[in-house]
């Protein structure tokens, strides 16, 4: 059966089964294996309250996205409503930064495999099997977008499963004995160590700037829409399970955690996961959490080749980038945007082999910067989007975001309240003076390169919110 193409002229190669698991491993990082103790030692069993809180507040973008997506199944996704809503330099704004935050994520995730490969080889310098990782992701998503979805659904398996047996080994040991002479730990452990509040409200609070960087990526539903197949039905299937995703792999795991273990000792031998896993007597138990990490940052590359193709081919439709960027293979790929994204991600090996570390924790602010501007824009798009309709067409809306418009404007709120938040943590902090460079040179290269006086193509694209559906794609 012959792929459909989308009007950019991408195929339509991601089954159902591709955007369900590229939904769950956007949602599910490397932060919640290796991340969550830092989590913990900031809330204390409260974390749990933390994730819920984030979780709605992401559930609400991602149903706000959903509504833009269903309706408008762009490559682009929210750089292309950007475009579309608030003009060319909201585009250019929002495409150029979400290319940037990815291609920053993944210098650091392709490092990071070369630190989990030596787990296992010790003598292999940590830039070999960074390399060998980027030219393989680079590989598949050139080939076609169908490999880069089957690739993605294997990768967010191993880590579905990974949870999820974690949490009923965990149940076991908690309600049966299992691994702990066949007494039952019960979950005493969630109040015992000096309460469920141990470090107030401040530290909930506190702890939703990691739980926030801890779903970034989880966006990436929306970007997949210009080459799903069958979008008004996948994307919304994708998106209405991602709360329930977050209550189980995210609460539910940190739950069982924290009872297994007093929150006050996580962390202080080694990873929560290892340490479930050792308990019921696996010998191999940091070994498998080492090749579960390992293919979490493979997926994130993965991921981010996708997206960052996807972005730069979108920025070069709008003429918000050079025009060579929006050439396709045969196989209806965006090669030169993709080989391009890879060749600055190889530049961060470069760096992290001989840049300190501090070059990398300012940059990886930008990211996290990012990604807060990339959620509001998409809230901002959608209660634009949705102020631009009649009562008669809001009707007809197949995907609707739910307590419009209270529910999109809390969301709004709470993240503005995040970058609040940064400014009382250390670590975090560096991100409010790095984050202005950052949009300052953005906008400025907008009008140096002259990308302000550029007409694009579909400069009529404001009427399409009025003039277009979905079933025109």
């Amino acid at each position: 059966m012959q792929e459909q193409v989308n009007s950019e002229g991408l195929h339509r190669g991601l089954q159902e089964r591709h955007i369900q698991l590229i939904a769950i491993g956007g949602a599910i990082g490397v932060g919640l294996f290796l991340g969550s103790a830092s989590a913990i030692k900031t809330a204390g069993p409260a974390i749990t309250l933390s994730y819920i809180i984030g979780g709605l507040m992401i559930f609400m973008v991602m149903r706000a996205l959903g509504e833009l997506a269903v309706s408008y199944p762009v490559s682009g996704s929210f750089s292309a409503y950007a475009h579309t809503f608030f003009g060319p330099l909201a585009g250019y704004l929002t495409g150029w930064t979400y290319w940037f935050m990815w291609v920053v994520t993944c210098m650091a995730e392709i490092t990071a495999v070369g630190v989990y490969v030596n787990y296992w080889l010790p003598d292999i310098p940590q830039w070999i099997p960074a390399l060998c990782a980027l030219v393989a992701m680079t590989l598949i998503n050139l080939i076609s977008v169908k490999y880069f979805g089957e690739f993605e659904f294997w990768f967010a398996l191993i880590k579905v499963v990974t949870i999820i047996a974690m949490i009923l080994i965990g149940l076991g040991i908690i309600l049966f004995g299992i691994g702990n002479g066949g007494v039952a730990l019960g979950f005493s452990n969630l109040w015992a160590n000096g309460g469920f509040f141990a470090n107030g409200l401040s530290g909930v609070f506190l702890a939703m700037v990691m739980v926030a960087f801890a779903f970034l990526g989880v966006e990436l539903i929306g970007v997949t829409a210009g080459e799903a197949q069958n979008p008004e039905k996948t994307i919304p299937s994708a998106i209405n399970k991602v709360l329930w995703r977050i209550l189980i792999f995210y609460v539910g795991a940190l739950v069982v955690i924290m009872s297994i273990f007093p929150w006050n000792q996580i962390g202080t031998t080694g990873s929560p996961f290892v340490l479930t896993f050792a308990k019921i007597g696996i010998p191999a138990a940091a070994g498998i959490i080492n090749f579960v990490v390992l293919t979490a940052a493979l997926s994130s590359c993965n991921s981010g080749l996708f997206s960052t193709g996807r972005m730069l081919y979108d920025l070069s439709l709008k003429k918000n980038a050079p025009a060579f960027l929006s050439n396709l293979s045969k196989n209806k790929v965006p090669y030169i945007a993709i080989l391009v994204s890879s060749a600055f991600m190889l530049i961060g090996v470069v760096l992290n082999y001989l840049a300190p570390a501090k070059v990398f924790i300012y940059i990886t602010s930008v990211a996290t910067i990012g990604a807060v501007f990339i959620w509001s824009m998409i809230l901002l798009v959608q209660i634009k989007f949705r102020r631009g309709l009649s009562k008669e067409e809001v009707e007809k809306l197949s995907y609707k975001t739910p307590l419009w418009p209270y529910a999109s404007w809390a969301a709004l709120a709470g993240l503005l309240t995040i970058l609040v938040l940064m400014a009382f943590d250390e670590g975090t902090r560096v991100a409010l003076y790095v984050g202005p460079v950052w949009f300052g040179g953005v906008l400025a290269s907008y009008y140096a390169f002259g990308f302000n006086r550029t007409v694009p193509e579909d400069k009529n694209n404001k009427k399409v919110q009025k003039s277009e559906t979905a079933s025109e794609y």
